[in-house]
Parts: structure tokens; C-alpha cells; sequence
């Protein structure tokens, strides 16, 4: 076994691999609406407006630039349909439900994580502590 390969239990040792995997990872991830876009898929094939009202927030212009940066990077499929108008969709791959598991442990993570920090937010104010408002809002 070399130094990357691990079993279940094993975790891997924090070397020069280890650290480009995750700059990798975390290169093709920058931003936050890949990973909210490929969630949204997850349920199954939508439209761009689905996609838009779902993902709250993102303007119809960096949906589009996130679709075709997943797109080239196989995440998911465009398919256009001859229709008047034209109809197309969007649909996860395989390569791209691959993310189904880290995509389930970061909701995991998210959610315990915000129960935590409001909880700890509500006590400071209660305290009369001033606490920012990029904090969960």
C-alpha cells in the first residue's frame, strides 16, 4: 500500500499528496453555488428557472457560469430539447453523484454546526455581547 491508499479505518497521513488532493478539491469547489447547484440535482433533472428558485440567491448570470463550468467538468449534463421554446435541462452524472456522500456529511456538519454557534449567539446577546451580523443570518 502506498502512502495515499487507505482502508475504511485508516486515515490518510497528512503528506505532499494528501495536501494537493484537497487544494484540487477545494480549487474546483471555490465559490459557494457548485456545491448548492449540485445538490439541488440531486432530486433529479430541473430547469434553469428550478435551479434558480431553489438555490436562493444566485443571479441568473452565475447560474449560468456555474452550469457550464459542472458541465465541463462532467458534474452534469446540459440537454436541449427541440422545442419552441427550446427546452433544456440539467441533470446530475454518475461522476457527479460521487459527491453524494461528502455533499450529505457537509449537511450534517452544516446543520449541527448552526445549531451550535446560534445557540452560543443567542446566549452572548443575552449577555450584551455585539455579535456580527455575518453570523448566520
Amino acid at each position: 500500500m502506498n502512502k495515499m491508499q487507505t482502508t475504511k479505518t485508516e486515515k490518510p497521513k497528512c503528506s505532499i499528496e494528501f495536501v494537493k488532493a484537497v487544494n484540487d478539491t477545494l480549487d474546483f469547489f471555490s465559490g459557494k453555488w457548485k456545491l448548492p447547484i449540485l445538490g439541488c440535482l440531486m432530486e433529479g433533472k430541473k430547469r434553469f428557472k428550478e435551479i434558480e428558485r431553489t438555490v436562493a440567491g444566485i443571479s441568473p448570470r452565475m447560474l449560468s457560469k456555474e452550469l457550464r463550468d459542472l458541465e465541463m467538468n462532467h458534474m452534469i449534463t446540459r440537454t436541449v430539447y427541440n422545442t419552441i421554446p427550446a427546452t433544456v435541462e440539467y441533470e446530475i452524472t454518475e461522476y457527479g453523484k460521487s459527491l453524494e456522500k461528502v455533499l450529505l456529511a457537509m449537511y450534517e456538519w452544516g446543520t449541527e454546526h448552526r445549531k451550535k454557534i446560534m445557540g452560543k449567539n443567542k446566549r452572548l446577546v443575552r449577555e450584551g455581547h455585539v455579535i456580527s451580523k455575518a453570523v448566520y443570518q
